[in-house]
C-alpha cells in the first residue's frame, strides 16, 4: 500500500488495539446513546482503528444517492477504494474556486497593462537601438543581418490559451498561457523566410518586458523558451507580494490568423536559405535547398493556438470525467518525468490524444477519469506513432501532404486537424518508445488490479536514476559541435535555428542504439529545461543548456556477451559492419567453420561484463562523433568497489560465490552417491547466504600448508604450531542433509539427538573412507573440508520438529505445541533450505540480484545496524525489488537496485502492511488478500517488520525477533536520508566522487 512518513511509520506498532478497517468520522455520536457498548480505548496513533456501527446503522437502506453512486463505481471505476483514491488525488491537484478567482483577477490587470503599451515607430531589423539598456533581446541573433523592418503595435487580440480555460491545469506549478496576436501591419509577405519572423516575435517581447517592468503590479518579469524552442522565448509575468508564487502568466505572440499561406509551411518546404544562414552563395540547381520541418513547425504552432484551443474546449466541454482523466495523464507523465524540456511528451499532446480518441469513438463523454486514463494508456501501449502516424484531419483533400511524407522528416506524426500541422514534431522517436514502455508497463499494472496499484501507477515518481541501469551524461554539450560536423549535420543546423543538441541527438541516439543491439532495451534521453533568465540578461547558449543525459534500460540475457558477431565475409553487409565498429572489428573463424566478422570486448569478471555498454558508447561517440571519452561521463559501475575486496578490485564477487555454488554441487552429488549409511540420502539442501549468492564477501577457497600445521592421525585433525603464522580462517557453509524416511527411529526427542550423532560419525567416516576427504564429526554437524571450504553438514530428521512439539501432561494425555526448540529446529532445517533454495533459483533468472542483496547488506552494516536483521530479512527485501518491480522493471544493475532498495525500506508503510514476497509465484491473488486480512486482525501480536512469503505465510519467521520498533524506525530514517544524497552524487554530470566519503553513520549515507 502507500508510503507513510519516515518519522511515523512505527510508534506504536506493538500493543495496540486490532485493526479491522478505516474509522469513519461522525459515527461515534450515533453510537453515544448504546448502553451496550465497551467502554473505547484511546487509539493508538498511526494504526488504522476498527469500526462499530450500531445495528439500525448496520442495516439501513441505502438512499437514492448512495445506489446511484454504487451504480456508477461498478460502471466507471473497478473499485471503491480506486474511486475514493483518484477523488483525492484530484482534490489536491485541482486549483481551487477562491485562487480561480484571484487568478482572473491578475489576468484583468494584465490584459489592461498589455493594451496601454505605447507603440514604436518602424526600423529595420537590425536596427535595434531604440531598446532600452536595461533589456535584451531574448534570442540568439545568428546570423545578425537580416532584411525586414519591425514597429511595435499594441496586440489586435489577447486570449487566454491552454490548460488553464479549460480545466485541466494541474497543481503545484499553474501557469496560464496568453496568445498575443500581433498586428498585420508589423509583419511582412516574406517574414517566413531566414528567421524574420522569429526575430519580430522576440523584439515584440522585448519590448513589452521593457514596459511591464515598470508596473508595481509585477513582482517578477523574465523570459523563458516556449516549450525548450530556442527560436521562440516566452515573457514570464508573476504578481507582486504574497500571490508571487499563485500563478505565472506566459505571453506568446502569435501572427494574425491566415497570414502565413500554408503551402509555405509544409514539411517539404524550405524557409531557411543555405546562402544566409552559412554565408555560401546560392546553391545550384543540382543541389536543392534542404527542407526545413521543424522551423516551419514552430510557425504553424503559433498559427495554430486559438483553433486548437477551440477543438479541445469543443471536445471536453462540460464533459468533467474527460477533464479529469486529463489530468491524471498529466499527474502520470509528471511522475515518468516525461514532459520536461525540448522534445517532451507534455500535457497539450495527452490533450490533444484525448480529443483524437474522442473522435474516433474509442473514448465516450460520458467515462470516468480512470476509464479514459485506461483508454489512453492502451491506445499509446498498443500504438508506434513512429511507424504508424495518426491525424485529427477528417479532410480528404489532395493538397494535403501524406502521412508518409510526414514519416519521412519526422520520427514521430500525430496531426492536427488541419492536415498541415505535426504536434508531436519535436518528440524524438526515444522519447515515444518511452512514453510507450511506460504505457506498458502501467497496464500490465491496471490488469493486475493490485491493491497499490493506483500508489504505483500516479503516487510513486520514476526519476531517471531509479529508472535506468546505467546513464551517460554528455558534457560540456559545446563538444556536439564537433559532432554535427563530423556526421555533415548542416541541414539540420539550419532547420533547428543552430540548436547544435536537437540537431544532433537523433543521430546520436540512433548509433548507440545499433551498437547496443541486443544488450539495450530501451535507450531514453533527458534534457533540462533551459532555466528562465532577467530581461536585462543575454539570452542561454546552448551549451549552457546544462547536461545531455542518457538513461540505458537494459536486457540481462545480452549484457554480459563479450562478443558482437557480424555478417560472413563474403557478404555485402560486411563492408558495412566494419564501417560501423572501425578498428574494433576484425576477422575471425568460429568453431563450427565460419568466418564472420565479430567485435570482441574486454572483459574478465561479471562486474566488468556489466559494464560493456561503457566501452560500446565510448568507442562509437569517439568514432562517429569525435566525442572523447573525457566528455562521456559513465554511470554504471561506482557502487561495486563496495563490495569487491581489496585484492580483487576487477571482480565483485559473483566468480568466488559461483566457485562455491559449484563446490557444493560436488559435494552434493558425492552425499548422494555414498554406501555404507544405515540410510541413504534423500535430498541435500544449502543453507548458508554463499549458496543463495547473498554473502557479501564470499569466503576463498584456502589449501592448508603442511609445514604450518602439526598432524593428529587419531583425531583427523591439523593442529596449528605455535611458532608459525595464525591460519586462515575460512567461514563454514550450512548443509542440510536429509535421510530417506524409517520407522526404526526412536519418537523421543533426546534419543532422536543421539541418533543424529551417530549419524554424524558415520557420515564422516564414510566421507573419509570413500572419497579421502577431511572430516571433523561433532554431535550436531559434520564439517568437511573440500578444495579449500568448509561445508557443515548437518543430518535431519524429518519428524524431529513435531516430536519436539508434542507437550505430555501429568495425566499423560499429549498435545502439539509450538515450542522455541522445535519452531527453531523448523527454520533450521526446513524454512532456511527452502529460501535458500528459492533465492538461487532468482539468482538464476536475474543475475543482478546477488550484488543488489550485498549491496544493500553492505550499507546496512556500515550503519552499526547489522546486528538487528538478519541476512534473511534483508535477502528477501532486496528479492522483492525483482519479484515485484512496479512500476519499474527488474533490476539489471547492482546501482539501480541498490536505490530502490533504499526507496523501499524508506517508503514502505511496516506498520499498516506485510511485505509479501512470492516467491515463485506460488501465492494467488485471493491467497495474498486473505494473508493482508489476517495481517490487520493480528497487528498486535507480530513483529514491527513483518515479511511474508509462500513457506511463511503468518509469523514473519526472518524478523520475529529483530529489528525492533527503534532499529527499524532508525534504518527508515538513514535510508531516507542516504537516497537523495547519493542520488544527486550519481547524477552530478562531473563525477560522483568518492562515494564512500560519507560512510559513517553519524552522516546518514551510502556505505
Amino acid at each position: 500500500m502507500g508510503p507513510a512518513p519516515a518519522g511515523e511509520q512505527l510508534r506504536g506498532a506493538a500493543g495496540e488495539p486490532e485493526v479491522l478497517g478505516l474509522a469513519l468520522e461522525g459515527v461515534s455520536k450515533e453510537k453515544g446513546t448504546s448502553r451496550k457498548r465497551a467502554k473505547a480505548e484511546p487509539p493508538a496513533e498511526g494504526l488504522l482503528q476498527p469500526v462499530k456501527l450500531s445495528r439500525a446503522d448496520l442495516y439501513k437502506e441505502p438512499t437514492n444517492e448512495e445506489l446511484n453512486r454504487l451504480r456508477e463505481t461498478e460502471t466507471l471505476f473497478h473499485s471503491s477504494l480506486l474511486r475514493l483514491q483518484v477523488e483525492e488525488l484530484l482534490k489536491e491537484v485541482r486549483l481551487s474556486e477562491k485562487k480561480k478567482e484571484r487568478i482572473d483577477a491578475f489576468l484583468k490587470e494584465v490584459k489592461q497593462r498589455i493594451q496601454k503599451v505605447p507603440s514604436v515607430p518602424e526600423t529595420e531589423l537590425t536596427d535595434q537601438s531604440w531598446l532600452p539598456a536595461g533589456v535584451r533581446v531574448p534570442l540568439h541573433q545568428v546570423p545578425y543581418a537580416v532584411k525586414g523592418s519591425f514597429r511595435f503595435l499594441p496586440p489586435s487580440q489577447i486570449t487566454v490559451v491552454g490548460s488553464y480555460l479549460l480545466g485541466t491545469c494541474i497543481r503545484p506549478d499553474i501557469n496560464v498561457d496568453v496568445a498575443l496576436t500581433m498586428p498585420r501591419e508589423i509583419l511582412q509577405d516574406k517574414d517566413g523566410l531566414n528567421q524574420r519572423y522569429f526575430r519580430k516575435r522576440a523584439l515584440y517581447l522585448a519590448h513589452l518586458a521593457d514596459h511591464l517592468a515598470q508596473d508595481p503590479l509585477f513582482g517578477s518579469i523574465r523570459f523563458s523558451y516556449a516549450r525548450g524552442c530556442h527560436l521562440k522565448p516566452s515573457l514570464l509575468l508573476r504578481p507582486r507580494g504574497k500571490d508571487e508564487r499563485l500563478v505565472t502568466v506566459r505571453l506568446h505572440p502569435c501572427p494574425p490568423l491566415d497570414f502565413f499561406r500554408p503551402c509555405r509551411l509544409l514539411p517539404t518546404k524550405n524557409n531557411v536559405r543555405s546562402a544566409w544562414y552559412r554565408g555560401h552563395s546560392a546553391p545550384e540547381s543540382a543541389n536543392p535547398e534542404p527542407p526545413t520541418p521543424h522551423y516551419n513547425t514552430w510557425i504553424l504552432q503559433d498559427t495554430a493556438l486559438e483553433s486548437q484551443m477551440h477543438l479541445l474546449s469543443s471536445v471536453l466541454g462540460s464533459a468533467q470525467g474527460l477533464k479529469d482523466g486529463v489530468a491524471l495523464l498529466k499527474v502520470w507523465l509528471r511522475q515518468r518525468e516525461l514532459d520536461k524540456g525540448l522534445g517532451g511528451f507534455n500535457g497539450f499532446l495527452i490533450s490533444m490524444l484525448v480529443a483524437f480518441l474522442v473522435s474516433k469513438h474509442k473514448i465516450h463523454v460520458t467515462m470516468s477519469s480512470y476509464q479514459v486514463l485506461r483508454s489512453v494508456l492502451q491506445f499509446l501501449a498498443s500504438t508506434d506513432l513512429t511507424v504508424n502516424g495518426i491525424s485529427l484531419s477528417p479532410s480528404s483533400d489532395p493538397s494535403l501532404p501524406v502521412l508518409a511524407d510526414f514519416h519521412q522528416v519526422f520520427p514521430v506524426v500525430f496531426l492536427d486537424s488541419t492536415g498541415r500541422l505535426n504536434l508531436c514534431a519535436d518528440v524524438t522517436a526515444p522519447t515515444y518508445k518511452q512514453v510507450q514502455h511506460e504505457a506498458q508497463l502501467s497496464m500490465a499494472l491496471l490488469d493486475s488490479r493490485a491493491d497499490d496499484g493506483f500508489q504505483l501507477l500516479l503516487m510513486t515518481p520514476k526519476p531517471m536514476i531509479r529508472a535506468f541501469d546505467h546513464i551517460v551524461h554528455l558534457r560540456p554539450l559545446s563538444r556536439l559541435q564537433a559532432a554535427c560536423h563530423r556526421l555533415k549535420l548542416w541541414p539540420e543546423l539550419q532547420d533547428n535555428g543552430g540548436d547544435y543538441v536537437s540537431a544532433a541527438l537523433g543521430p546520436l541516439t540512433t548509433i548507440l542504439e545499433q551498437g547496443l543491439g541486443s544488450r539495450l532495451h530501451l535507450l531514453a534521453h533527458s534534457r533540462p529545461p533551459v532555466p528562465e533568465w532577467d530581461i536585462n540578461q543575454d539570452p542561454p547558449k546552448h551549451k549552457d543548456s546544462g547536461t545531455l543525459t542518457l538513461g540505458l534500460l537494459l536486457r540481462p540475457e545480452g549484457l554480459t556477451s563479450v562478443l558482437d558477431l557480424g555478417p560472413e565475409a563474403d557478404q555485402p553487409e560486411a563492408a558495412d559492419f566494419r564501417q560501423f565498429w572501425g578498428s574494433r572489428s576484425e576477422l575471425r573463424r568460429f568453431q563450427d567453420g565460419a568466418i564472420r566478422e565479430a567485435v570482441v570486448w574486454e572483459a574478465a569478471s561479471m562486474s566488468e561484463k556489466r559494464l560493456i555498454p561503457h566501452q560500446v558508447v565510448t568507442h562509437l561517440l569517439a568514432l562517429h562523433a569525435d566525442i572523447p571519452d573525457t566528455c562521456v561521463h559513465y554511470v554504471g559501475g561506482f557502487l561495486d568497489a563496495l563490495i569487491q575486496r581489496p585484492k580483487e578490485i576487477s571482480s565483485t564477487g559473483e566468480e568466488a560465490l559461483a566457485l562455491a555454488v559449484r563446490c557444493y554441487d560436488d559435494l552434493s552429488r558425492l552425499l548422494w552417491g555414498l554406501e555404507g549409511l544405515p540410510l541413504t540420502v534423500s535430498a541435500v539442501q544449502g543453507a548458508h547466504p554463499v549458496l543463495r549468492y547473498t554473502e557479501v564477501f564470499p569466503p576463498a577457497p584456502v589449501q592448508p600448508a603442511c609445514s604450518f600445521y602439526k598432524h593428529l592421525q587419531e583425531r583427523a585433525s591439523l593442529l596449528p604450531r605455535l611458532d608459525k603464522p595464525c591460519p586462515a580462517y575460512v567461514e563454514p557453509m550450512t548443509v542440510v542433509c536429509h535421510l530417506e524416511g524409517s520407522g526404526q527411529w526412536p519418537q523421543d526427542a533426546e534419543a532422536v539427538r543421539r541418533v543424529r550423532a551417530a549419524f554424524q560419525l558415520r557420515l564422516a567416516e564414510v566421507l573419509t573412507q570413500q572419497h579421502r576427504l577431511p572430516c571433523r564429526a561433532t554431535a550436531t554437524h559434520t564439517d568437511v573440508l573440500k578444495d579449500g571450504f568448509v561445508f557443515r553438514i548437518r543430518v535431519a530428521y524429518q519428524r524431529e520438529p513435531q516430536i519436539l512439539r508434542e507437550v505430555r501432561s501429568p495425566e499423560g494425555m499429549v498435545s502439539m505445541r509450538d515450542t522455541p526448540a522445535s519452531l527453531r529446529l523448523e527454520r533450521d532445517t526446513k524454512l532456511l533450505p527452502l529460501l535458500t533454495s528459492a533465492l538461487h533459483g532468482l539468482q538464476q533468472q536475474h543475475p543482478a540480484f546477488s550484488a543488489v542483496a550485498r549491496l544493500a547488506k553492505r550499507w546496512v552494516r556500515a550503519q552499526l545496524l547489522g546486528e538487528g536483521f538478519t541476512d534473511e530479512s534483508l535477502d528477501l527485501v532486496a528479492a522483492a525489488l525483482f519479484l515485484h518491480p512496479e512500476p519499474f522493471t527488474p533490476p539489471s544493475s547492482p546501482q539501480v537496485g541498490f536505490l530502490r532498495f533504499l526507496y523501499l525500506v524508506s517508503t514502505f508503510d511496516w506498520k499498516n502492511n506485510p511485505l509479501i514476497v512470492n516467491l515463485n509465484s506460488e501465492l494467488t491473488a485471493e491467497e495474498q488478500v486473505e494473508i493482508r486480512s489476517s495481517f490487520l486482525a493480528a497487528r498486535t501480536q507480530l513483529p514491527v517488520m513483518v515479511i511474508i512469503t509462500p513457506q511463511d505465510r503468518r509469523s514473519s519467521v526472518w524478523t520475529q525477533d529483530r529489528p525492533s520498533a527503534q532499529i527499524l524506525q532508525q534504518l527508515v530514517i538513514l535510508a531516507a536520508e542516504a537516497l537523495p544524497v547519493l542520488e544527486k552524487q550519481l547524477m552530478d554530470p562531473r563525477g560522483p566522487g568518492d562515494i564512500r566519503r560519507s560512510g559513517h553513520p553519524s552522516t546518514c549515507t551510502t556505505c
